[in-house]
Parts: C-alpha cells; structure tokens; sequence
C-alpha cells in the first residue's frame, strides 16, 4: 500500500471552520495522500457543542476544490435526506468542474436523526430511505450520462424527473460514487450497479470480509466486468512513542487502548501493522479518521514514519 492508498477523512461537525479544514486539505496534500474526504453532518455528536457550528460539505469542497490542485475530495457520505436528486448532481458536477475533476461522490440513505430534526431535514422509516437512495443513485446516474441534446426521464417511488437536460456535466466520466453499510441485500444489489468503491467504516475485520464477499457477489451475480475498490476508514491516533500516543488520545478523550483495539493506533510499527493486516483482508484504501484537526503535526508522522513501513 502506497501514501497515495492512504485517505485523510474528518468529522468538521465536531468543530472546524472552512478555515481549519482548509489547512488540514492542503497539508494533506502537501504530504501527498491520496484524498481530503469530509462527512456530510450538520449536529455535532457525542454532546460537544461543535463550535463554531456546521459548515455545509458540498459548499466546503468547492472552496477547497479552488484552493488545491491535486488531491482528490469528496464525502463519507452524503445522506439522501438532506438534497434532491437533482440538486445533489448539479451541485457534485459543478463542484467536479470547479476541482479539474477530482470529485467523488459518497452517498448513503443517512441515518442520525437527531440533525433532521434539528435543522428541518424529513426523516422517514429506513425503508423509505433506501427507496429514495435507490431513485437517487438512478436519477443522478443517468442525468450525468444522459447525451448532452437529449433528455432524461425517471419514475420512482421517492424522487422522479421529467425531460430532464441532465445538466451541468461533471469533467469526470464517471464521478466515482462511494458507498458502504452493512446491510447484506439491498446495499450490495445498490453498491455492484452503481459505486465504484465500497467503504466498511469503524468495523472489525470479520465484519469487513463477510461484507465484502456479499457486495463481490452481488458485482458477479450482475456480470459487472470493472472492478469495485473495497476501503476501510479508521480512527488514527499515531505517536513517536507511547507518551505522544497518550497525548493524542488525550485529546480525543479515548483511551490508548480502545483506540489500538478499534482504530488504527499506537507506534508507526503498530499502525503499519494495523494497516496491513486490513490490506490482507482485502482492503486498497484505507480512510484515516483525524479528529484533533488543528494537529497538522499528525499528518507529517503519518506520511513519513507510517507510510514508508507500507512498501
């Protein structure tokens, strides 16, 4: 696994400004790891007030898609509950124009409903949502694939479109559209017609090959030819030694060892060995949550004293 395989991901609705994750993107960047991702939140968890307040995903990418030249961004993931279909694909290919195509697309059927309710987003029954997941990936699928002169039309239970120019286009073709979840029948059948990478996101391993091999077995039963890019995502908290392993966990308010057991965490050695034993399971990306976000000194240890051990 290469720096490249390595994915910077943040939670900026635990609190961060455009500013902070700007910095976190472009040292990211710098450093050269594959991707800047974000969530797509608007209530911060766990009871912290997420000050300064939420900063919009899709409104922050395309600032950050000017104020880069290289590094791939995108969201883990985007809720269907919170944008049209419509909106979602005029917004992702402008924002994939504005970057020089270096978008990507995660979405899912959302599930914390505390946001919902409190900014004003509907929340129906799981079932619901996945209906609307499902007419969303085949609307946004076929308004960017549509011809450009021609129209695009859908009828679903949730979302439909009618004559539909399917524009703007994206530069990309296609946008990668990221996916995940551990449901074993709809989210594979969704995830082999439509995504280009499955995310298993702060999961154990056994968890991570038994859904693996179903969304491998949905791409087959499908006769799907290219190949889906399967990526884990995982907590960092890397120190030079145990004492900055302590301070870093510190400051998420976790344990050291709750973090080894569940995260990628510990010594560069033990995070390497974390890592690769996620690449044996079949993992080609790996997504590392950093939620201390104004500690750009845990990007330069990443990059150069974990990702040298991955060769």
């Amino acid at each position: 696994m290469q720096l490249t395989d390595l994915r910077i991901f943040t939670e900026p609705q635990q609190g961060a400004s455009y500013d902070t994750l700007l910095a976190v993107a472009q040292r990211a960047e710098s450093l050269g790891f594959g991707a800047f991702f974000r969530s797509d939140h608007y209530l911060a968890m766990g009871g912290g007030p997420g000050l300064p307040g939420p900063t919009d995903a899709w409104i922050t990418l395309a600032g950050i898609a000017r104020e880069t030249s290289t590094i791939r961004l995108g969201t883990l993931v985007s809720p269907v509950t919170f944008r049209s279909p419509g909106l979602t694909a005029i917004s992702v290919a402008q924002v994939d124009q504005m970057s020089g195509g270096r978008i990507e697309l995660g979405l899912g059927a959302g599930w914390y409903e505390a946001e919902h309710t409190a900014y004003g987003f509907d929340f129906p029954s799981m079932s619901a949502r996945f209906d609307s997941l499902t007419d969303q990936l085949a609307i946004i699928d076929g308004l960017w694939n549509v011809p450009v002169g021609q129209t695009f039309s859908y009828s679903g239970p949730v979302h439909s479109v009618i004559d539909s120019p399917g524009l703007p286009k994206p530069q990309q073709s296609p946008v990668p559209i990221v996916m995940g979840g551990g449901g074993r029948t709809r989210t594979p059948a969704l995830a082999a017609r439509y995504a280009a990478e499955f995310n298993l996101p702060f999961s154990p391993i056994d968890a991570f090959v038994s859904q693996r091999a179903r969304v491998q077995a949905a791409c087959d039963s499908i006769g799907r030819t290219d190949p889906m890019v399967y990526s884990a995502a995982l907590v960092a908290c890397v120190g030079i030694d145990e004492a900055e392993v302590t301070r870093r966990a510190a400051a998420l308010g976790r344990e050291p060892g709750e973090l080894r057991e569940n995260g990628a965490a510990g010594t560069p050695n033990e995070v390497a060995d974390t890592i690769r034993r996620w690449v044996t399971a079949g993992a080609q990306r790996i997504y590392l949550q950093i939620l201390d976000l104004g500690d750009l000194d845990h990007l330069d240890l990443i990059a150069h004293e974990v990702a040298p051990l991955l060769g």
